[in-house]
């Protein structure tokens, strides 16, 4: 039996990004392990024969004493589990964990590029650092799974071979997340929301990159000239990123009449109490949270950045508008606000996208396929 391991920073993205996929690659008859940084998600790997090596010095903050050291952990432990496949995920276990796999001689090294940190329209200095790692990293791999089609063109002009590039995509179970009218009342009753009001929902992590700014300077706008609309936030705090929001900042949001929910375990059921789903990130690879959104019927309003235009066809699911413009995305909001027949075409559109494009197993299989070639 095949020995795979796959490498992320958190434990929370083993179970909530790649859980089924690691599933499905136990059920294809490989012996699966994990390494990250331990956490509460590990119980439920574990629970399913999923082993977990805990790395004391992965960490999502910045701290490159710490990288390097992962590095070194990473480097020990494949020297003993002896792995036949690394799989790797960016961004940081991407890099150090590309090429500790390869010193170690791993005999096959594959990664996920799930959405390259720098864009090209980005400034110089944040560009740099970022394909310059990028490029190094991916000399130590043998494929490059690339869930973004637009960032396979930069990785090409990086000189990253073609011959190791390989578009994947990106998908969600869409047995879980799809429309059920009968879940709507329930949720909009917990949240103390009647039918009449139209929701305006978001589901991210508490970061600006992911627009929060804009937004919440378009939801003050919107609360504060009509009634008939709530904006409501799921998603936890996240200290460890270079720009987390603070309480400060939530607690002015909710005195303007946002509702933050917090982390929440139930998106599927949440998804269903929205009219119209926003999410106004800066960066994306390609936004699990939108697909999301889509496969539950729901119109999007987005920024026209790479991933976001992958996943929102402009004027058919959703409405892009420029990155960091809150009159842009306020517009776009109120655009659907006020057009209910809009928003049911978009309904029906974003539907069909989402079975067309956006199921996990056509990721499964290509990964699948990806192991079996190599």
């Amino acid at each position: 039996m095949p020995r795979l391991l796959h490498v992320t920073t958190t434990d929370i993205s083993l179970e909530l990004l790649l859980g089924p996929q690691l599933r499905a690659f136990q059920a294809a008859g490989y012996e699966v392990h994990t390494a990250s940084a331990p956490g509460p998600y590990v119980a439920a790997l574990e629970a399913d024969g999923i082993l977990h090596h805990p790395l004391e010095h992965a960490t999502r903050a910045t701290a490159p004493l710490d990288d390097a050291k992962a590095l070194l952990e990473l480097y020990r432990l494949f020297r003993r589990l002896k792995p036949d496949v690394v799989h790797t995920h960016n961004p940081k276990p991407g890099v150090y964990g590309r090429i500790a796999a390869r010193l170690a001689r791993v005999s096959l090294v594959v990664n996920t590029q799930h959405g390259l940190y720098a864009q090209p329209q980005d400034r110089l200095a944040r560009k740099l650092p970022v394909y310059v790692l990028e490029r190094i990293a991916a000399a130590f791999s043998h494929a490059e799974l690339v869930q973004n089609e637009e960032d396979v063109a930069t990785l090409l002009r990086l000189r990253v071979p073609g011959r190791k590039l390989q578009v994947l995509g990106n998908g969600i179970d869409l047995d879980r997340f799809r429309p059920d009218h009968t879940v709507r009342a329930e949720v909009r009753a917990e949240l103390g929301i009647d039918d009449s009001t139209i929701v305006v929902g978001a589901v991210g992590r508490l970061v600006w990159e992911k627009g929060y700014a804009e937004l919440l300077d378009a939801a003050r706008t919107i609360l504060g000239t009509r009634d008939d609309v709530a904006f409501v936030i799921a998603g936890p705090f996240d200290p460890d990123k270079g720009d987390p929001l603070s309480a400060a900042d939530v607690d002015a949001a909710e005195a303007a009449g946002v509702r933050f929910l917090g982390h929440r375990d139930d998106p599927e059921r949440l998804y269903q109490a929205f009219d119209v789903y926003v999410l106004a990130s800066h960066r994306e690879g390609f936004p699990r949270s939108a697909m999301e959104a889509a496969a539950t019927g729901l119109p999007i309003v987005a920024c026209d950045i790479r991933g976001c235009r992958q996943v929102v066809a402009h004027g058919v699911t959703g409405l892009l508008g420029p990155a960091r413009d809150a009159a842009a995305l306020q517009a776009n909001i109120v655009r659907l606000l006020d057009d209910r027949d809009l928003r049911a075409s978009m309904s029906e559109a974003a539907l069909a996208k989402a079975k067309a494009d956006f199921d996990q197993q056509t990721v499964i299989e290509r990964t699948l396929a990806t192991y079996a070639a190599l």
